[in-house]
């Protein structure tokens, strides 16, 4: 069914590809405000039928409350942590995120961060740039026949160990929940415990999601049961790692690095952790591909649609 383009009210908080704009302008009235505050979304949610946000802005449950026309809250991502379910749920109100958007993208991020680990080359470019000329510094080593940790085999998790077995790592995996035995054949992986898969492993990779149960699963307690030299990877959710915990194990050597795309508090509230030489930092740029971010507005504006369709 066709729907009338002024029928329903769309606000999109967040950044948001343009041909998701496009496509959802095409059907509804559209208000694209990628910078509104909290306060301000507050005053305007009682307009609309459906908010879109990505990571930013949070629908809390006063957001929520005030929406008093809300049908739809629309996360073009994969996590779901910025919004009040329960909320959400007790009103009635459709989720919809597109957690199958950004895989590709994040995984190449992990192999990215995982390589400039092993061969320093970040900072081989800011020595150059300073002019520091690091060759002997940089005495790295390669990837292949290392151990490669992965703590959740979700869809990140496993394309990740995809192109791990293109480097010739080996691959250690631990998950709550039961594996396919076809995907763990395809890229070689052993299923073994988290203290085994912390001990034996050369670099730990987590792609879990925020739950009550891995908030700070990587504590001081865990850290210390990591290999002797290892390296900690975190493309996931900040607040998986205990990050006062994560400086102590940085700076006292009992791993050796770490490489951090997300953060417990976005921007972080000290520099502290990410100034530490032994280790690399970017501003939670997993998703931040064109692809992604095409596919994520495509498949979030498309549920969208046939939703609301479907009240029609």
């Amino acid at each position: 069914m066709e729907l009338e383009r002024a029928k329903y009210k769309v606000i999109i908080c967040d950044s948001f590809a343009e041909k998701g704009i496009e496509r959802l302008s095409s059907h509804f009235d559209v208000t694209y405000l990628p910078k509104i505050n909290s306060q301000e979304l507050l005053n305007k949610i009682h307009e609309y039928d459906v908010v879109i946000v990505r990571g930013r802005t949070k629908i809390t449950k006063e957001v929520i409350t005030k929406g008093e026309n809300l049908k739809i809250i629309g996360r073009a991502g994969i996590g779901l942590d910025n919004i009040d379910l329960k909320s959400a749920e007790s009103r009635a109100i459709k989720v919809f995120n597109t957690p199958e958007s950004s895989t590709n993208a994040v995984a190449e991020l992990t192999m990215g961060l995982i390589i400039d680990l092993a061969r320093g080359i970040s900072k081989g470019d800011f020595g150059m740039k300073h002019g520091n000329w690091l060759k002997d510094e940089l005495m790295g080593f390669e990837l292949k026949g290392k151990t490669l940790g992965i703590i959740g085999m979700g869809r990140i998790g496993t394309q990740v160990a995809r192109l791990a077995k293109a480097f010739g790592m080996k691959i250690l995996v631990y998950d709550i929940i039961e594996l396919d035995k076809e995907i763990l054949n395809e890229v070689g992986a052993k299923v073994v415990s988290l203290d085994e898969l912390l001990s034996s492993s050369d670099f730990v990779s987590l792609h879990v999601t925020l739950t009550d149960e891995t908030y700070h699963m990587m504590d001081e307690e865990k850290l210390s049961k990591m290999k002797k030299g290892a390296y900690l990877i975190n493309t996931a959710r900040g607040p998986v790692v205990d990050e006062k915990a994560l400086l102590k194990a940085l700076k006292s050597g009992s791993i050796k690095g770490a490489a951090l795309d997300v953060f417990e508090v976005e921007p972080p509230s000290s520099d502290e952790l990410v100034r530490l030489n032994n280790v690399i930092a970017t501003p939670h740029i997993g998703a931040q591909t064109r692809e992604a971010q095409d596919l994520a507005a495509t498949l979030l504006v498309e549920k969208i649609i046939e939703a609301l369709s479907q009240k029609d």
